[in-house]
């Protein structure tokens, strides 16, 4: 076994760009779904599976297949999914069914998680008075992947056509390959547990260490308050302001504020800790919600809400991130699978609870759980001052 190389800044660029690319490819079909009724002659139901299949193998692939980071060589693990996620994506490229496609798009989403694994490697080499501001470039790209790969989607899918998309995300990440293979470092494994007991050991770790619980819990509200504006922007927007889907489409550009925070919530949570970052992200979540209250009145107040709203997501996220990739070296990858499953866990159910408020009560009952879920988050935060870090586990 090859020692650990450290995170000099070339090893950081490929880090970041493998996280990129990774991340882009769970949302290229989120603008060509109605592309691919139209090849197939398919409903919006039909092609709903596509997205579905897909964001639930991202789910289930953070699940069964992130821990075992913990169990084996770090790298071996990112190189195996990235192989099999290359060949889905031209899968989906060729796909001569619907069927196929979404069957395709399910192996896309469970590999995808190649991502989740190269934040607790990054974690694990960047050195711990830099380990904010690390996380905060490796995070500040996943951000960026993602609002790629929403926009390359439409862009090449209106150009070249849908099947071109997966071409060139495939391309993309066969383009690193080399670069991996050369250059990513091998790391040792952490435990020696079975499968099945690393997967039981993710409860115990939940139950064990009350930081983690704490990230946790805070990012699922935080996740109820931003799943559920993204799964109503749209009727709100077309409801108050007659926007359609173009105009709705460039909310994403100022809901990608969180970008630019990211790095120097990094930054700042190396100078001054994490309880300061999380409690200014989630006031931001809060103050966002607020604002949003008066966006069918005014649509600077959905602009600035957008803006409020992705700032305190990603500050919190990068801080919170940061704070349970370093309270158990030996449960990283498992420990962010935990943190992984909470986040997605928070977004669907706010697009759920969301969504049926907005369809009974209106806007301001969409605002009014947000407001509330943010509040709790809000509160468990600040009851958190002055404690630090939970012991590390055993498992």
């Amino acid at each position: 076994m090859n020692s650990p190389r450290p995170l000099g800044r070339g090893v950081l660029v490929l880090l970041a760009v493998s996280v990129f690319a990774g991340a882009g490819t769970i949302h290229y079909q989120t603008p060509m779904l109605a592309a691919f009724a139209a090849e197939f002659d398919a409903d919006s139901a039909a092609v709903g599976w596509v997205a579905t299949l897909t964001f639930g193998g991202f789910l289930a692939g953070t699940i069964f297949l992130v821990p075992l980071g913990d169990r084996f060589d770090k790298r071996r693990v990112i190189l195996a999914e990235l192989a099999v996620l290359i060949v889905a994506l031209l899968a989906m490229a060729t796909a001569p069914s619907l069927v196929t496609l979404a069957a395709a798009s399910l192996v896309v989403g469970v590999t995808a998680g190649f991502a989740q694994i190269v934040i607790p490697l990054a974690a694990e080499l960047a050195p711990p008075e830099k380990r904010g501001r690390v996380m905060g470039t490796i995070l500040a790209c996943l951000f960026l992947g993602i609002l790629f790969g929403r926009m390359a989607g439409g862009i090449i899918a209106s150009t070249l056509g849908w099947r071109w998309t997966y071409v060139a995300a495939a391309a993309m990440l066969l383009a690193l390959v080399p670069a991996l293979v050369r250059w990513l470092p091998s790391m040792p494994s952490r435990t020696q547990l079975g499968y099945g007991r690393l997967l039981r050991s993710l409860g115990e770790l939940l139950r064990g260490n009350a930081t983690l619980r704490r990230a946790s819990t805070i990012q699922f509200l935080l996740g109820i308050s931003y799943g559920g504006f993204w799964a109503t922007a749209a009727p709100m927007l077309a409801l108050f302001h007659g926007f359609g889907p173009a105009q709705t489409g460039l909310m994403g550009i100022p809901g990608a504020a969180g970008i630019l925070i990211a790095q120097p919530a990094g930054r700042w949570l190396d100078r001054y800790g994490p309880f300061p970052i999380v409690t200014a992200g989630v006031a931001l979540v809060l103050a966002a919600f607020l604002v949003f209250g008066f966006a069918g009145l005014w649509i600077g107040a959905a602009i600035a809400g957008a803006v409020l709203l992705d700032c305190g997501i990603r500050a919190s996220l990068v801080a919170n991130q940061t704070l349970i990739t370093s309270v158990a070296p030996d449960a990283r990858s498992r420990f962010n699978t935990i943190f992984g499953a909470h986040v997605w866990g928070g977004n669907a159910t706010g697009a759920f609870l969301a969504s049926t408020a907005l369809a009974h009560s209106g806007w301001i009952a969409v605002c009014a759980i947000a407001v509330s879920a943010s509040s709790l988050a809000l509160f468990l935060q600040w009851r958190s001052r002055g404690a630090g870090p939970s012991p590390r586990p055993s498992p």
